[in-house]
């Protein structure tokens, strides 16, 4: 196939139709990758000739309401390609994108896959130092961003040495800035997007971090194929008419770009962008009831913090059809919030970085088990296995992994080449999680390889107690990692958030060692509880155990020196 036949990859050829039993889905599935594929090309332009079909609404702080349709965005996007062609960027070269969700970082996105460079989606709450690393470990050769992050590129331009074209939104003037917005009104409308293949280089995703310095994940443009099944079947076989996604997730984070952003435009399916600049419950439910989102991708904290408020479903009138939620186990008492609240089963999905995605449920045709990740995504291979790469019965502890060859896998570690070998065992994807399948095949998550606490010769997961210890009404949020003892070798404890007005006393700490004895099994209460103003967490909302751990392990080493 040469050249641009979009048909090729139109949203309507779905693929993962609706069937009565999770069995006929898998067997119905069939992976349709083309010789030539770009996302910008699949997510924007393929769409463009429906002239006034909605692609995005944006709600900036203020209230006001901006609307693009995927016409506008095709030729904002072409603009913008020319603009960093005639600035020496090239096919290959890295391009660092530090905004919040907006416009601006929906049309960079577009603009630089179609020009066959690499994408590096950067959180906007990133330091100096953060950005200094990511910068410099891609080598990004450009940083489009707004006002207040190109100050933080300004203190360290000079250790950037691959940088050679800055462009802002709404930045002061200054030498080598390009202003975003004057650049693209002289820019021309048309450009021919770059004939890239399935397996060329599309974005670098850099891992949260939580187990060593992040490693700078490089997808292929195949990977937004690859989340198709997942994003289709988990959303009870999107789309649907009428449906409209949104996320407060950041689109720098895999589950935001992907399970709402990109697989949406896809489908020709409108999004809301919008980003909260520290996330408000409230205003969650707000904007769900204002812009009538029917589906969306929630964090575990962001449920945490939406089941604080008081009636929302008395208060806001929403008509929500899906919901995936990621990043976190959510245990039964947040789904049974969600069915109560909602209507609808929050469905749990699985996935990380370098291969997301890959597991989840879809209670139109599977039985929703509560703690459960759900069951293997249909166009995936995902198992239990042994440190041999052996595929474990059901019920045995192993690690979980991923089968290649696999569309949505990662290519490599950005130049870590070492690291990258290391994440396989032959043709198995080390996801670095254990876990257990049941009989159903039904996937249950039991904790991080290096998150496993034994104690006593038991192997501990702290997920479990963690949302056990969620079920007490004192609980806001909870971190639980071993800690070192003489004795037991480690110890369970946990670091807990109170709900809003309580206070810590020595009498709840026994009530809720008590509450997780009785629930738990007697090894797994936590023998040490500390109570906490506030938990560090990483960019995707998930609990950084790992800080945690070392904070403990620099205590105890304190008392025995």
């Amino acid at each position: 196939m040469t050249g641009w036949n979009l048909s090729d990859t139109k949203g309507d050829l779905k693929m993962i139709k609706p069937c009565k039993t999770f069995q006929e889905v898998c067997d119905s599935f069939q992976w349709q990758i083309p010789e030539i594929y770009n996302i910008g090309v699949d997510a924007c332009d393929k769409w463009a000739n429906e002239r006034y079909r909605l692609a995005l609404i944006y709600e900036d702080d203020d209230g006001r309401i901006e609307k693009y349709t995927f016409w506008n965005l095709k030729r904002l996007s072409n603009r913008l390609a020319n603009l960093l062609r005639a600035n020496g960027v090239a096919r290959g070269d890295r391009v660092g994108i530090i905004l919040a969700q907006s416009p601006e970082a929906a049309i960079s996105h577009m603009a630089i896959y179609k020009l066959g460079a690499i994408a590096v989606p950067l959180l906007t709450l990133f330091g100096p130092d953060a950005l200094e690393y990511r910068l410099t470990h891609s080598e990004a050769k450009a940083v489009i961003s707004d006002e207040e992050n190109i100050e933080k590129i300004h203190g360290i331009e000079e250790r950037l040495p691959h940088l050679k074209t800055l462009i802002t939104v709404k930045g002061k003037p200054r030498d080598r800035v390009i202003d975003f917005w004057s650049s693209l009104e002289k820019g021309s409308l048309k450009f021919e997007p770059v004939a890239t293949r399935p397996d060329d280089a599309a974005m670098i995703i850099y891992t949260s971090g939580t187990t060593g310095p992040p490693k700078g994940t490089l997808h292929g443009h195949r990977v937004l194929l690859g989340h198709l099944p997942g994003i289709e079947f988990f959303h009870n076989f999107f789309p649907k008419k009428d449906d409209i996604q949104w996320t407060p997730a950041d689109w720098s984070w895999i589950a935001g770009l992907f399970d709402v952003f990109l697989t949406s435009w896809h489908h020709g399916v409108p999004i809301l962008a919008h980003r909260m600049k520290k996330f408000d419950p409230e205003k969650a439910f707000y904007l769900i009831s204002k812009h009538g989102i029917r589906n969306a991708f929630m964090p575990p904290t962001a449920l945490k913090l939406m089941r604080q408020v008081e009636n929302p479903q008395n208060r806001y009138e929403y008509s929500m059809r899906t919901m995936l939620c990621g990043g976190g186990t959510l245990g039964e008492e947040l789904l049974n919030w969600g069915k109560g609240v909602f209507g609808l089963d929050i469905h749990e999905v699985y996935g990380q970085t370098e291969v997301h995605l890959v597991a989840g449920n879809c209670s139109q045709i599977m039985e929703i088990k509560p703690g459960s990740m759900g069951r293997t995504c249909p166009g995936h291979t995902f198992e239990v296995i042994d440190g041999s790469g052996n595929i474990l019965p059901p019920g045995e502890l192993g690690e979980l992994a991923v089968q290649k060859p696999d569309p949505v896998m990662f290519l490599e570690y950005w130049k870590d080449q070492k690291a990258t070998e290391e994440k396989f065992i032959g043709n198995w994807c080390l996801t670095g999680d254990f876990g257990v399948k049941d009989e159903d095949g039904y996937i249950w998550f039991k904790a991080r390889k290096d998150d496993i606490i034994k104690s006593s010769g038991y192997r501990i997961g702290p997920s479990e107690v963690e949302d056990c210890i969620l079920k007490h009404e004192a609980v806001q949020l909870v971190g639980v990692v071993g800690s070192p003892d003489e004795v037991k070798g480690s110890i369970v404890k946990a670091f807990i958030l109170l709900r809003q007005g309580l206070a810590p006393t020595d009498s709840l700490k026994e009530d809720i060692k008590s509450f997780v004895k009785n629930k738990l099994a007697a090894y797994q209460y936590p023998r040490e509880i500390e109570f906490v103003e506030t938990l560090p967490m990483t960019a995707s909302g998930k609990i950084k155990r790992k800080e945690l751990k070392e904070l403990e392990i620099k205590r105890k080493l304190k008392k025995t020196a």
